[in-house]
Order: C-alpha cells, then structure tokens, then sequence
C-alpha cells in the first residue's frame, strides 16, 4: 500500500511538471497591505503577509471560513467536527492568533477548544495573513499573527447591486444561503446581508454518521454610512448565532459503534449542543485632515455561549463577555520619504457566569497600548519598515461560592510589554526581492489559563488554571526570497521563534475530576522554527501549476525526552495544485476553469507525550477536485456555477490537530477516535443582480 501511495505521488509530479502559475501570483507586485503601517505594496514589507482574495473563496469548498485559511502555506486549524474550528498560524494557536473584522478585534471567548470563530464567511470579500508579531498595531494576542477580514469595497458613486448565492454539500446535507443588497446615492452607502446554514451529521467510511456534527448558523449583518472629500463614517451592526452539536464520541462497548440517541440526516437539535450568540456594533470613521489622516473607531461586542446537556430549555454553562474597543491612530503626511503612523487602542471586558455550571470565574479587564511605525522606501529598492509599542493589562477575576463549595478565589494581576519590530526588504531587481525582519512579540496570560476550575462537555477533560503563570515573550527572526519572472515564481520563508513563558495543558497522572481526566496550565520555554517554501511554473498560458510545502519543528527547551515537543504542532504538509483555465471563446461560458489538488500531510511523530497527552498521527493523502463557470448573456453575467469534490478517494483519516482523535477506541477495530469527514461533493450558485 505504501508502495502504490509513493508510485502515485511520483506519478503527480511528473504529470503536473509543465503549468502555469495563477492571476493572483502574477500580480503579487500589485497588492496592497493594510493591516502593518498603513496601505502598502506587498513588494514593500518585509513581514511574511498572505492574501486570500474573493476568487478564491468562490471557487474553493469549506464548512467554516478557517478552512479556506487553513489551504494557505504555514496555517492549520484544530478542528472539532465541521462547526468548529480555530485557526493556527505556525504551530501558535488559541489566544496567540488574533482575528480582526469590520475593523477591531474579534473577541468571542476564543480561549476554548469549543469556542470557533464566529464570523459569517459570505460576509468576507477578501482576507490577509500577517504571520508572526511584526504587526506593532494590534498588541498581545498578536504573537502568532493576526487574520484580517475584508468585506466587500464600496460600490462606486450611483452603483446599486444584489447578490443571491446558494450551496449544497452532500456529505452533512450542507445547505447554504445568502442574500445580499448594496448600493451607493451620492456618497450615502449601504449594505446589508443575510445567511443561512445548516448541516446534519457528516460521515466517513470508519464512522459512518458521526453523532451530533450537525450544526446551525445564521447571520444578519447591515451598514449605513457617508462616504466624503472629508473622508467617511459608517455604522456596522452584525447579528451572528451558531447552533454547533457536541460530539462527545463515545461508543457502545459491545458493537464498537458511535452512541447517538438520533443521528444521520437529522437537522434538529439534539444532546448536548451549545446556543453562540454575537452582537455588534462598529462606529468607523476616517477623516481627511490637512495635517494627515485620523481614524477612530468605536465598538461594542456582545458574545454569549450557553450549553445544553440535560435540557433542551435549560442551559448549563452559561458564559456571557461584554466588550467595548477603541482604536484612534493618525497618518502623518509623508515627510522627507518617511510615513508614520501613531496611535493608541484597547478594549474593556466584563464576563458573567449566568448558568448553574462554571468553568472560569466572572472578571473585569481593561487593555491599553500605544504604538509608533515608520517605514521609508530608500535608493528606491531598500524599503524600511519598524517601530514600537506599549501595552498595559489589569485583569480582576471574581470569587463565586456554589453552595458550600468555593469554585473560585478572587485574584487581580496586571501585565504590561514593551514590543518592536524593524526589517527591511531588497528589491534586487524586478524579478528578485530578499526580506529580513526581528520581532518582539508579547501575549498576557488570558483568564482560562489563570483561573480554569471545570469542565463541560465535548472538551474530554477536566482544565485547572495556574494563578502564577507570567506572562509569554517572544523574539522572532524571518527571512525570505521572492523570486519571479515570466515562466516562473518561487517564495521561501524561514522563521527562528524563541518564547520565554510559552503556556500550555499538560495531562496530569492518573487524576480524574468528575470522571475525566484532569489537565493544568504549565509553563516553559519554547523554540520554534521553520518555513514555508512555494513555487509555481507557467511555460503555458492556460494551465497552472503551485505547489507549496510547510514545515514546523517546536521543541521546549530544557525538558525531557517525553515532554521535548510542543502539543498541537502540525505535520509537515505538502500542497500540489493544477489548474487549467478552459478557452472557451463562447457567448455562453466565461472564465472557465478546472483543478486538481493534492493535500499530502506528513506522519507526525513529534508529539507531547506526557501522560500519553499526544499520539502520533500517520500520513494520508487527499485529492481534491473543482470546476467552474460564469454563464453570459450579451457580454453581461448572469450567474456563476462551480462544483467541488473533497476527498475523491474517500480517504479515512485523522488530522493530527482533530481533537476528535481522543474519543473513545473502538473496541471492535481497535481504532481510537472519530475520523475527519469522507468523500463531499459540492455545488455552488452565485448570481449577480444589477439595478
């Protein structure tokens, strides 16, 4: 079998070895970069950044957005079934990855294995990867990189436009929808959009129907706003709620098979699942000044996460988060070549503990930081880019009695950092650009890692927090080589990531609280290194060729043999792409295409295996396949139709980041945990409206 897997994989490459490389790679030079010091090119920053642009996410197939971000070079996701999943940029994941929409921080409780994200992905136009902590605006929380996502570009003056599109997948009977309705009067902008979703369970050929993969998401999103030579205000309001099922994974200890009281193609709720609820409110406004460009943005969020494990009408654990953001930063007019950019920006939480069961206390938070950047562009090809900031954290957590019992001990802890960043990047020439760049990075221990005293369900353990925890820093090293020319593109990224105080759960020996195993925040220091390497070839016009490799290795330093790696680090990877844009030269089809993908991921034996925390996962192998088409009438759109297969082969198989891979074993097969999802055929319609 190992032999006919290697055959295949050789087949692959000498098959795809003459292609082309794709538009969003042939204009690499033109992207522009908003999310270090302003609106800059691409070909100007020394960080590591990635683009996901609208095309992409049209053509490609996911249950959640993390999985199209996950097919990027360098990015995984832990997932728990299809409802769930969170994103990991470079081995660093949880409260080290920060998520920014409609402009702030997103913040959602995403300390937990349960807790995704919560953002509507037919409400992103386009998304950027800043990977590291070389962007100085956002503060802790940032140290593994920062994901922004980008709605829709305003239409242009006097422009009115609806959107219709619809989805089906039929492994979890994915059904999908969103209506959308735009327009711009004389500088009076809006824009609203509902979605719709719902999945049962999904299958796979080990499995069958997982019990309770099923879940239910909807979203109601809407903007007014002014767009003026003064610059523009726009109020964003944005109602999103999730239905996820837990999956617990346990089995029948006689047939081996999956316990479910109801599953398969049923859509309905069922035991335990959870309710995910989140408000917000934007306030983003611009101004044009003579003396630069202000910007101040004002939100508040409101995330509440309730589970249902007994009743369907009477919650458990109960969390609900306030936060207020603000951000103000001002653009200096460019002086002497050098652009600057200043400001000043946090948050405000306040978390309540409404149900009858507690995981983490209640707590009041306030953030503060200010930072500086500037960049120059010097000889016309050394292009400069550093600055600094400052970040101030108090955090004060509650006391809570359950009756008798103490459930948690007030406390109160204030961390502060001092970071920076500066690289800088040569343009040898127009085909060849070489990127340097040290970072300091900074991350406070969040609450869950603090003060955690329970469990809930679909989590398999028990978390205990650890009050003397200080707080992560990091120093960060990249480098990287763009090389391009007609026939040709090759990128290659290296980092060197050294962490002093890197958090995280260790499995403690043979201890179980309330029948599952108990786990504690530890501590360490970590060193993580590795990179991302990409090439893609074009000796034709239509056929297209990428393939991208990814590899990590992060070890705690000073450790034994056992405890040497990190958990949750992932395979090395290897993404093979060819595509193949069909030449129709019809008054019917129009950017025609059809594409092959290869996902090839490593075995990974490099685990934690304290207390058997972590086990090995082998490799596996998926191929993947996608088509699509834009139908024309007199030179005008009238709809585009894509459809997409996931795993051709209906391969079985765990990824190493599935937390599902720890449920129970089969007792029949001997096969512990629930596999990833089989084969899934999916169809796309977009259709554009006018007016």
């Amino acid at each position: 079998m190992k032999a006919i897997k290697i055959t295949c994989l050789l087949l692959w490459s000498i098959l795809c070895i003459h292609a082309e490389e794709q538009d969003s790679c042939v204009h690499l030079k033109e992207i522009t970069v908003t999310g270090l010091t302003g609106s800059t090119h691409i070909k100007q920053i020394p960080a590591p950044v990635s683009i996901i642009n609208s095309e992409f996410l049209k053509t490609h197939q996911y249950t959640n957005i993390i999985d199209i971000i996950a097919k990027q070079p360098g990015i995984s996701q832990i997932t728990t079934g299809n409802g769930i999943s969170k994103p990991i940029i470079r081995g660093l994941g949880y409260n080290r990855v920060l998520v920014v929409n409609d402009g702030i921080r997103q913040e959602g409780q995403q300390w937990g294995d349960e807790h995704g994200v919560e953002i509507d992905a037919q409400n992103v136009h386009s998304i950027e990867i800043l990977k590291g902590p070389a962007s100085l605006i956002y503060g802790s929380d940032a140290m593994a990189g920062v994901l922004i996502f980008h709605d829709e570009p305003i239409l242009s003056p006097e422009g009115m436009r609806a959107n219709i599109f619809s989805e089906y997948q039929t492994n979890n009977g994915l059904f999908n929808y969103s209506v959308n309705f735009e327009g711009n009067k004389k500088g009076f902008v809006y824009n609203w959009r509902y979605s719709d979703k719902m999945a049962h369970d999904y299958k796979n050929r080990y499995d069958g129907y997982v019990p309770n993969s099923r879940f239910r998401e909807r979203a109601l999103s809407g903007m007014l706003g002014l767009n003026k030579d003064w610059g523009y205000s726009r109020l964003k309001l944005s109602y999103y709620h999730l239905t996820p099922g837990i999956i617990e994974g346990e089995r029948n200890n006689e047939t081996g098979e999956l316990e479910s009281s109801s599953g398969g193609k049923h859509y309905g709720k069922q035991l335990p699942f959870q309710q995910v609820r989140h408000y917000k409110a934007v306030l983003d406004n611009s101004f044009s000044l003579k003396s630069g460009i202000l910007k101040v943005i004002a939100a508040y969020q409101q995330n509440r996460r309730q589970e249902y494990e007994e009743s369907k009408n009477e919650c458990g654990l109960d969390f609900m988060l306030h936060t207020i953001n603000y951000d103000v930063r001002y653009i200096l007019p460019e002086y002497n070549g050098w652009k600057t950019n200043a400001g000043i920006n946090g948050m405000y939480q306040k978390s309540l503990n409404k149900g009858e069961e507690y995981l983490i206390p209640a707590y009041d938070l306030f953030d503060l930081g200010t930072f500086v950047t500037v960049s120059k562009s010097m000889f016309q090809r050394f292009h400069l880019t550093g600055g600094l900031r400052f970040d101030i954290r108090h955090l004060h957590s509650h006391s809570l009695m359950d009756g008798e019992k103490e459930c948690f001990i007030a406390f109160s802890r204030t961390f502060n950092g001092l970071t920076g960043s500066i690289g800088g990047i040569y343009n040898v020439s127009e085909k060849l650009d070489i990127r340097l760049n040290a970072s300091r990075g900074y991350r406070a221990p969040n609450l869950s890692e603090l003060g955690s005293n329970g469990e809930h369900e679909g989590t398999l353990r028990y978390e205990i927090g650890n009050k003397q925890l200080k707080p992560e820093y990091s120093w960060q090293f990249d480098a990287g080589i763009d090389y391009s020319f007609e026939r040709m593109s090759f990128q290659l990224s290296l980092f060197a990531n050294r962490i002093d105080n890197y958090i995280f759960i260790q499995k403690l020996e043979n201890i179980q609280i309330e029948d599952v195993p108990a786990y504690r925040y530890t501590a360490g220091d970590a060193r993580i290194m590795g990179g991302e390497a990409r090439i893609i070839i074009h000796p034709v016009r239509h056929l297209h060729f990428e393939n991208s490799f990814s590899y990590i290795n992060s070890v705690q330093l000073h450790s034994s043999e056992e405890s040497r790696f990190l958990p949750f680090t992932p395979a090395p990877r290897w993404l093979s792409t060819l595509h193949y844009d069909i030449n129709t030269n019809s008054k019917l089809l129009d950017n025609a295409y059809i594409e092959v993908e290869m996902d090839y991921n490593f075995k990974q034996n490099h685990v934690y295996r304290v207390n058997n925390s972590e086990t090995p996962t082998p490799s596996y192998t998926l191929f993947n396949m996608s088509a699509g088409t834009n139908i024309i009438h007199r030179k005008k759109s009238l709809f585009s139709f894509y459809i997409m297969v996931n795993n051709i082969f209906n391969k079985a198989y765990q990824n190493h980041l599935n937390r599902l891979k720890y449920a129970d074993t089969n007792v029949i097969t001997g096969r512990k945990g629930v596999f990833n999802m089989g084969r899934n055929i999916g169809f796309k319609i977009l259709v554009p409206i006018n007016l």
